[in-house]
């Protein structure tokens, strides 16, 4: 590589996951090299990253996530470019990586350093610190997509309620952030009484219970409620929020935290005309990448989107991952790398 600037460490700390002989997973602090990371045009000094449920399936041996053990997780990193292969990145750019293959089956953001592909990265949005780019994060980042898709629907604030379910989890809290602070009125859903003056802090308008999102009647529509929705849950939740959406309205769904099996009637679609827009945010080409990080910037209000952030060392990380894989945490899990 190419770039140098300051002389690098020998070794750097990382968040290891490996399997032990008792086939169970655990993950701990390591020291790793430098030498170890792939082989990638652009090595980052990471600064902040941040937890994500994907994160936490990783880190207990999901291998739909992670094929190969032991593995570095974290789909999330911001930080400073220390070498570089490549013009389109120089020595102290401050960049970010969400999404890609980054701490899946490439080593992961839970560490120090990453050496990733200079077409994953995405300079730091100009109204948005590394900071706050990682309480955004791939969960704030798939939020953002949904927002988007209802922007390109042409869903005005004037039209309706916007429904969030799973609102205190990573995704959907910040999805409630961005949607107030673009102006639209808020419903949202959650299974947690002592978080409801959390939801309504950061912008919902009205708080529902989980189970008014659990339609057991069999009936082929049920009342229409919202203009738009965006489901992380999944399963009969989104059956019911899909039969509730009004005339021309938009479902985008990004989770399936009750169940992966969607069993619903044809009629939102062939009556109401409504859409099921699926979100999956991780290979996001990169002109709509940049779209959407533009979005984020211009409808993000710093002191809102800080009300969604716990911060932890890295020391903390296992135990987190061990509370978030059992749905015990809420808002973005921001963990301080290094200073």
């Amino acid at each position: 590589m190419n770039h140098i600037t300051n002389p690098l460490p020998d070794k750097f700390r990382a968040i290891v996951t490996t399997e032990g002989e008792d086939g169970v997973f655990r993950s701990n602090i390591s020291l790793r090299k430098l030498s170890d990371l792939p082989q990638h045009a652009v090595l980052i000094r990471v600064l902040f990253s941040g937890l994500n449920y994907k994160d936490a399936l990783s880190a207990t041996g999901h291998k739909g996530i992670t094929r190969k053990y032991p593995h570095t997780p974290g789909i999330d990193a911001a930080g400073l470019v220390v070498k570089s292969e490549t013009s389109d990145f120089k020595p102290g750019d401050e960049v970010i990586v969400t999404g890609y293959d980054l701490g899946m089956n490439t080593s992961g953001g839970l560490a120090e350093y990453i050496c990733v592909p200079a077409a994953w990265i995405v300079k730091r949005p100009g109204n948005l610190t590394l900071e706050e780019s990682m309480i955004i994060g791939t969960s704030g980042f798939t939020a953002a997509s949904a927002v988007y898709e209802i922007y390109k629907h042409g869903i005005n604030p004037e039209d309706g309620n916007i429904l969030v379910s799973g609102a205190t989890g990573a995704v959907g809290s910040a999805a409630v952030v961005m949607l107030a602070q673009a102006g639209y009125k808020v419903i949202a859903s959650s299974g947690k009484p002592e978080e409801y003056n959390f939801l309504k802090s950061i912008g919902a308008s009205e708080v529902i219970e989980r189970d008014t999102l659990n339609d057991q009647s069999g009936r082929g529509l049920l009342p229409a409620r919202w203009v738009a929705a965006l489901d992380t849950v999944g399963g009969n939740t989104l059956s019911t929020i899909l039969l509730s959406t009004k005339e021309r309205g938009l479902v985008a769904n990004c989770g399936m935290i009750a169940s992966d099996k969607l069993q619903v009637p044809v009629f939102p679609f062939i009556i109401r005309g409504v859409r099921l827009i699926g979100i999956a945010s991780a290979d996001t080409p990169m002109p709509r990448r940049l779209e959407i990080w533009k979005l984020i910037s211009e409808i993000i209000k710093p002191e809102k989107i800080s009300l969604l952030k716990t911060t932890i060392s890295l020391e903390e990380v296992p135990e987190a991952l061990h509370r978030m894989k059992n749905a015990a945490t809420k808002g973005k899990m921001l963990v301080k790398i290094s200073n």
